[in-house]
């Protein structure tokens, strides 16, 4: 019997995760992992308690027509990358030396984030349109593998 790969296995995760995704224009997925144990799972949506973006129907980036890859402050969504790592915070489990599984690469604001939280190596399904992040991850030595080239 062959068995997937554990790449495959914690992406299958991320892309899963994505599904309960509350943002209008895209829907991210991350799965933070160790030792191949599961840290944490995370999605992009709204804060606790505050309405999303499906709900309300509105999204600010896309009315205001700002591209991809700019202006994530006003993106009432946080991150599916911050939200994972804000998970292991909440539970008191340390990031360190973990990978995190995303559906698309980080921004800027979630690699600065990847980079304190001790994270070593991320495995995106798609590159995000940031250059700023790519710089960043480089300058930190994190490994960033595109996942399907591995």
């Amino acid at each position: 019997m062959k068995r997937i790969s554990w790449d495959e296995y914690f992406m299958n995760m991320a892309e899963l995760a994505a599904k309960r995704s509350s943002c209008i224009r895209r829907q991210v997925g991350a799965v933070l992992v160790r030792d191949n144990q599961v840290l944490s799972t995370g999605y992009n949506g709204a804060p606790k308690g505050l309405e999303n973006c499906c709900d309300t129907g509105v999204c600010l980036r896309e009315k205001l027509g700002i591209p991809s890859g700019e202006r994530h402050e006003l993106c009432r969504a946080v991150h599916a990358e911050n939200n994972a790592i804000t998970q292991c915070a909440v539970n008191g489990t340390s990031c360190k030396g973990a990978t995190i599984y995303v559906t698309a690469s980080p921004c800027t604001m979630c690699t600065k984030q990847i980079i304190n939280a001790g994270i070593v190596r991320i495995v995106a399904k798609e590159l995000y349109p940031d250059d700023m992040a790519k710089k960043m991850l480089e300058e930190s030595g994190i490994s960033l593998e595109l996942y399907g080239s591995l």
